[in-house]
């Protein structure tokens, strides 16, 4: 049962992702495409058409040359022998000579067809919720990707110009089978074709399956591939060689595993085809020796017969190869349109506004929120920040600090309440001016593999050479980058690791001075930094927030005493909020937290001072 139910929804994907598919063949608003396709099959069907006439000149020829039978000069084109063979290899020539443009005419179709997925799907992925992604394998998404949009160009192609051919020179060489020899020809040929197709599709369908576990293993491999490069410096922190190989090494175990049962159902699959096909080949040529025999059939009647029969033994041939690679690409791009049909969490409404900032007034209005339904983060939260202020948010571990901030950039949908800025919901408005308007700065700067200049200038991309170098002045930047032997031309390695953690905050600063937000989010900017080098950065984020609207996710309170107000939050509410002095002077939570994290950057001194 549950294995005719697995079939069943196999088959439904298949069609689905064929249904997706086809408007990329035919698509409304491109002519060209069109006209394209249309030409194509028509030379399709006129090099079949050739293809099926040729074994008639191949005949003639070995009729003339034998002496036997006599040759009708009406088809023979009054050619003698030489003409007959000559006319015969001609025929040949015009049919690959007509695939081969048909290929050339339908190749920009196929490869728009490719580009406008490949676009598709990569849009897509940015438009699924923060939760999407960190819940997904970045190297298991990468791989469906690849395959997904490799199976396009080939399915588009072979589902018209392999299948379709296919039947087409099929149904025309059993038409001549019928007609200039006997209808048991044709018996023979059907029952041969239809024995042929049920094995090939019964058993590619059993291997399907196989093929399925072994991508599925080939996915894990290179997940767990791409999962440990990234994390190079971790796996050498921790001497980890041995145990990332002995890891990679069981997933390749498990992936071989599978490719060799791919391997050995291959050889069954192949040896089952030919098999069949020379069966019936046998069959029908001792018919046609029978027909020379007795004198029914010339001997170019039984060439022609054996050359139809290899037309026919190669197409299909070339079906068991089509429809196991069709199938595998339509289990790939079944995958690939599994991830497009990923509902997007977070979007805009139909014909959302842009937001218009005036003050940068941000405020949460009693907002609830949780990453799990059963375990809300922020309970009831309130939250006004005016207009240019800097207001600080400071709390424990696990407090929603940083839950503010991703609501505020909206990764997510607040789950009661309203966050609005100017008065516009922020539900209400495009994302896309709604990411305008805040510049954040996070805590682990992350760059693009590129040159310094691209990293800066991805904060505003048609900003001229001399912005982004104001930028990067203004980040106290300019004069490290000058120094690097290729200066702003130097790359900074994969995630910036070329650079040390306080120029990479630089050029984070520098990418959103040069975005020039009314709007700045400083997500614990500074706590991964030593003291001294937080210390010059915290100067460069106060410049950068004048006359802007400023809200600071911290986690060392001392690089927020200046803050126009400051707001403690613990256990998804607000507790305290108010200046770093009145704060103090209060000896509540925050006060608490003060003197915990003073005594902490105390302690270190005293034992130093105590060791000398």
């Amino acid at each position: 049962m549950s294995d005719t139910f697995s079939a069943e929804q196999e088959r439904q994907s298949g069609w689905r992702t064929v249904r997706k598919v086809a408007p990329y063949l035919w698509p409304d608003d491109k002519p060209w495409v069109k006209r394209r396709v249309v030409l194509a099959l028509a030379v399709m069907v006129f090099s079949k058409m050739i293809a099926v006439g040729t074994p008639f000149f191949y005949k003639a020829a070995v009729d003339m040359l034998s002496g036997e039978g006599a040759v009708d000069p009406a088809w023979a084109l009054g050619l003698g022998a030489i003409g007959v063979t000559v006319a015969y290899g001609v025929a040949r020539l015009m049919t690959v000579g007509f695939q081969q443009l048909r290929d050339v005419i339908f190749a920009a179709v196929g490869q728009r067809a490719l580009r406008m997925l490949a676009l598709e799907t990569f849009q897509h992925i940015h438009a699924l919720s923060m939760r999407y992604h960190i819940t997904r394998k970045t190297g298991g998404l990468s791989r469906i990707i690849e395959r997904g949009v490799k199976g396009v160009e080939f399915l588009l192609r072979f589902l018209l110009f392999s299948i379709g051919p296919l039947i087409v020179e099929l149904a025309l060489i059993a038409i001549v089978l019928a007609v200039v020899f006997d209808i048991w020809y044709l018996v023979v040929v059907v029952v041969t074709i239809a024995l042929y197709v049920w094995f090939t599709f019964a058993v590619t369908e059993w291997r399907v399956k196989i093929r399925k576990v072994m991508n599925d293993q080939d996915t894990d491999a290179n997940q767990k591939a791409i999962d440990s490069l990234l994390n190079f410096e971790t796996v050498k922190y921790f001497g980890a060689e041995k145990r990332e190989a002995r890891r990679y090494d069981g997933a390749m175990e498990q992936y071989i595993a599978a490719a060799l049962k791919t391997s050995y159902s291959l050889a069954f699959l192949n040896f089952g085809q030919s098999l069949l096909i020379t069966g019936g080949l046998v069959v029908v040529m001792v018919m046609a020796a029978m027909g020379v025999s007795n004198g029914t059939l010339t001997v170019g009647d039984f060439v022609m017969v054996n050359a139809y029969m290899i037309q026919i033994t190669m197409p299909l041939n070339f079906l068991g190869t089509v429809y196991r690679e069709i199938r595998q690409a339509l289990v790939d791009m079944g995958e690939m349109f599994d991830l497009l049909e990923q509902p997007a969490e977070v979007k805009d409404k139909p014909g959302a506004p842009a937001l218009e900032v005036s003050t940068g007034h941000v405020r949460f209005d009693d907002v609830v929120f949780g990453y799990d339904a059963a375990r809300p983060i922020l309970k009831g939260v309130t939250l006004d920040v005016p207009g240019g202020q800097t207001v600080a948010i400071v709390g424990p571990s696990g407090s929603g600090k940083s839950t503010i901030g991703r609501l505020l950039f909206r990764f997510y949908d607040v789950g009661d309440g309203a966050l609005s800025i100017d008065d516009q919901d922020v539900r209400d408005i495009t994302q896309e001016s709604l990411h305008a308007a805040i510049g954040v700065v996070p805590q682990d700067t992350v760059l693009f593999n590129d040159t310094v200049f691209y990293n800066i200038a991805y904060g505003r991309p048609e900003a001229s050479r001399a912005e982004v170098l104001e930028a990067a002045k203004a980040a106290k930047i300019h004069d490290f980058i000058t120094s690097l032997p290729e200066g702003y031309d130097t790359a900074v390695g994969e995630r910036g690791l070329k650079l040390s953690g306080g120029e990479k905050q630089r050029v984070g600063i520098a990418r959103t001075l040069l975005k020039n937000p009314p709007i700045l989010l400083l997500d614990e900017a500074t706590s991964a930094l030593d003291t001294e080098t937080e210390a010059e950065i915290q100067s460069e984020l106060q410049a950068m927030g004048e006359g802007r609207t400023v809200i600071t996710i911290a986690h060392r309170l001392s690089t927020i005493a200046h803050a126009d107000r400051i707001v403690v939050l613990e256990n998804g509410v607000i507790v305290e909020e108010g200046r770093h002095d009145d704060l103090l002077a209060r000896e509540g939570r925050y006060a608490t937290l003060w003197n915990m994290q003073a005594s902490e950057e105390d302690a270190p001194l005293e034992t130093g001072l105590r060791s000398l």
